[in-house]
């Protein structure tokens, strides 16, 4: 049986530890930290519990096919879908509280915003038929390989061209097909799924709502933390050993092969290596004696974000799982965060509240706040002078959209900033998802799932294709290991 190393227990490592394991190769999974999951891990601040990273959960068929290749019943992994999507606050006042059902969310949209259903659903009919045909060849394939996109899918996307809107970006898009600014709004917030600006990435980009508005969105029934620790699980039943608190130093190489892995704690042999890591970080601490993929490296970076975890000693019923408080000039906040470098003085406001349906995560009476906001990646920001500010302002905002005091009942706290996530994450300056998708090429400047000098690496997770989010970084295990096999 050959060995194989994973480097780094993220959703994505996890996923290609599973793989492996299933292909017949012995594997061992290295994780810095003293837990699995990467950020999608969790963390109790006295009786509040908090999902420390991802909130939204889509394309639970990702998860099932892991089950499914295990042998495992995927029906004991619960979860539900969500009745309703998103609550929306816009600094005028206007607010909705978005359904999950189709029908009811198109005449939502029309009747809030005065737009045409017609003409709304055909933009969601767009992003359907969009995603279908690009999901098998962006998702679910390696575009670094002809043979995994030639055939009918490549000849059935390359048709459809025109309706991609490559030249044009997520905003243009959007303001051409909607009268009221409003509704751009709502859809140009689907950039950020990916750590983008919808002022500067391709249209194409609009099918990221698809998942949500299309199919739905879920949630585990004890929170998205439940999607790591079952996959955890289900790689322990097929023999995987996990290495925690232990830190790979470098990949061992020689002729052009890996032979394996150094950590902290002792060497490692193995003919095949997998990096959960950000990718960047991988060539730069892990293989510093080898070429270097300068021009892909050197890609603009995703967004990061500064997340308060606030225990409220209050229930709010205007509020749900999912929440948007709006900023008023949306360009000047993304102008701000991939710019100036800067936060934005009256950033979006997502506030996440689990406890909305998995009781357990806050005491009686009270709700689990998770409350982030956008931010610039590290570019040498005081971040200790900034959280305060940026707290109050957070405040300010919550007060006068909820009409409350919030403060009054914040009795647990703590947070998060990029210099938290670069740290404990070990992701480029901080950056959420590795390259940004703000130019009509960036899908293509995704690092490949495998090294093309070195026999025996592979990539898996956000910074590499197919890009950021947890459907994304799974199948990017999916194409590594396929490769992988491809190559044996």
């Amino acid at each position: 049986m050959e060995k194989s190393v994973v480097i780094g227990a993220g959703v994505a490592g996890l996923a290609a530890a599973i793989r492996l394991s299933c292909a017949g190769f012995e594997v061992d999974v290295f994780e810095s930290n003293a837990f699995v999951g990467g950020k999608i891990n969790s963390k109790k601040y006295g009786d509040y519990r908090f999902d420390m990273g991802p909130s939204v959960f889509t394309a639970p068929e990702y998860v099932k096919e892991l089950y499914d290749l295990c042998g495992e019943d995927f029906s004991t992994f619960k979860y539900h879908k969500l009745d309703t999507s998103f609550h929306y606050f816009y600094p005028d006042g206007t607010n909705f509280v978005l359904s999950a059902d189709y029908e009811t969310l198109v005449k939502q949209l029309a009747t809030q915003f005065g737009e045409d259903e017609k003409i709304i659903k055909k933009y969601l009919q767009k992003s359907e038929s969009n995603y279908k045909h690009i999901a098998p060849l962006f998702i679910e394939s390696s575009l670094h390989r002809f043979r995994h996109i030639f055939g009918r899918n490549l000849f059935k996307a390359l048709f459809r061209i025109p309706q991609y809107k490559l030249w044009t970006t997520m905003h243009e898009e959007n303001k051409q097909t909607f009268r009221n600014p409003k509704t751009v709004q709502f859809f140009d917030r689907y950039a950020t799924y990916n750590g983008s600006d919808p002022y500067q990435a391709p249209a194409m980009l609009n099918m990221i709502a698809n998942l949500e508005l299309n199919v739905g969105a879920f949630l585990p029934e004890n929170g998205m933390v439940q999607i790591t620790q079952s996959l955890y699980e289900l790689a322990k039943k097929r023999g995987v050993k996990f290495h925690f608190e232990e830190k790979v130093e470098k990949i061992l190489t020689e002729n052009k092969k890996i032979i394996g892995v150094k950590t902290n704690k002792d060497t490692y042999a193995a003919e095949i290596c997998m990096s959960n890591m950000d990718v960047s970080l991988t060539y730069e601490h892990l293989l510093a004696q080898e070429k270097q993929p300068t021009k892909i490296l050197a890609q603009e970076k995703s967004s990061s974000a500064v997340v308060f975890y606030w225990g409220i000693k209050k229930e709010f019923p205007q509020l749900g799982v999912h929440n948007i408080m709006f900023a008023e000039k949306y360009k000047e906040e993304f102008d701000a965060i991939f710019i100036d470098k800067k936060l934005y003085q009256d950033p979006t406001i997502y506030i996440n509240i689990t406890s909305k349906h998995v009781r357990n995560d806050a005491p009686a009476g009270g709700e689990n706040w998770f409350v982030m906001v956008n931010a610039p990646t590290l570019k040498g920001q005081d971040w200790q002078k900034t959280i305060p500010e940026l707290r109050q302002r957070l405040v300010e905002k919550i007060n006068k959209t909820l009409q409350t005091n919030i403060e009054d009942y914040i009795e647990t706290e703590d947070n998060m900033t990029p210099e938290n996530i670069a740290d404990w994450y070990s992701t480029k300056a901080g950056s959420i998802y590795g390259n940004a998708s703000n130019n009509k090429y960036a899908a293509f400047y995704r690092h490949a799932n495998f090294s093309k000098d070195l026999k025996g690496l592979y990539f898996v997770g956000v910074t590499v294709h197919p890009g950021g989010g947890i459907p994304l970084a799974l199948n990017s295990a999916k194409i590594a290991v396929k490769c992988l096999q491809e190559d044996l």
